[in-house]
């Protein structure tokens, strides 16, 4: 089963995940975890090697759903995605059983930059990101909203529609563009629901349904949204101003800098400043069981373990762990 649906803001229903919850200091054995059945829950894995590794990745923490770089996100140089190699990937991705698969673009784009020459190449680059997905038929591609480095937020957030429609615009596709709401430091566009609400608006109806919002809860706290006592009113206040059906995606990680720091460190989940209560909550919330949601902790020495791990107790939740 497929969660295309879930990702394009449309109804879609899980099979739910009926694992028995295992011990963290078994995980730090190695023991592999039970066979789950498919569920929502996923993490960013390591293309190393080839886009079509990834899928198997994935299998082995037992996860269906999965993110992944298509290019080194710290080097402007843009490879490409022949035919044969987006042909092994969909052949992985279905044999693996993964429900979602997406892509985060180079950490160097910033499409919110008053420069015109990093505009450019942000833009392009954002555009071959694009092209690489849609040749994966990826179902979402995660974007930060950028940096507006003269201070003018407002402009900021024209140029970064800009950028997004101009792309959107170019190349076709299944996948759909997400903006990732951030911690707030320094010049950051989209550390608010009313930024990332903005650019939507800007955003030309013939392509604004290609467009949703990324959810992570490290930069959701960082930037001032308290998920620790106030978690009800901060999904009242996202509803509000975007919109739960742009919702396309949840980055679940936890926070090493306290509440309104403005600090984006990712810390393993319930061993930062957020603690256990919020995930547990995230992951028995109702409105938000068919969303797709993917770690992004710290690996450690051992990857594989450390998301084992996390995804263990996250789904240790559902059986009242």
């Amino acid at each position: 089963m497929r969660l295309r649906a879930a990702v394009g803001g449309e109804a879609a229903t899980l099979i739910p995940n009926e694992a028995k919850c295992i011990d963290l200091f078994v995980m730090s054995d190695h023991a592999s975890p039970p066979p789950a059945a498919p569920d929502e829950l996923g993490a960013h894995v390591s293309a190393g090697g080839g886009v079509h590794l990834a899928p198997g990745r994935a299998r082995e923490i037992d996860a269906r759903v999965l993110q992944l770089f298509t290019k080194q996100p710290n080097r402007w140089a843009e490879p490409t995605i022949d035919a044969a190699a987006a042909a092994a990937f969909l052949a992985e991705r279905e044999r693996h059983g993964t429900t979602v698969a997406g892509a985060h673009d180079s950490y160097l784009i910033n499409l919110s930059t008053p420069d015109p020459r990093l505009w450019r190449m942000s833009q392009r680059s954002f555009q071959a990101e694009l092209e690489r997905c849609a040749l994966l038929e990826l179902d979402f591609l995660v974007t930060h909203p950028g940096n507006a480095t003269d201070g003018d937020v407002e402009a900021g957030i024209e140029r970064n529609a800009r950028g997004v429609t101009e792309s959107l615009e170019a190349v076709g596709g299944p996948t759909r563009v997400l903006l990732e709401l951030t911690a707030g430091g320094g010049t950051t566009v989209g550390a608010t629901f009313e930024n990332l609400r903005g650019i939507l608006d800007l955003i030309p109806e013939a392509v604004r349904h290609r467009v949703g919002v990324c959810f992570d809860t490290c930069h959701a706290f960082s930037a001032g949204y308290d998920l620790v006592d106030d978690y009800d009113g901060v999904w009242e206040s996202f509803d509000r101003v975007i919109g739960l059906d742009r919702l396309g995606l949840l980055h679940l990680n936890d926070s090493k800098h306290p509440f309104a720091s403005r600090k984006d460190r990712h810390e393993g989940i319930g061993q930062g400043t957020l603690g256990v209560e919020p995930f547990r909550r995230i992951v028995l919330d109702p409105k938000l069981r068919t969303v797709p949601k993917v770690l992004e902790t710290p690996k450690g020495d051992d990857e594989k373990a450390a998301d084992v791990a996390n995804l263990t107790l996250l789904r240790s939740f559902r059986s009242g762990g």
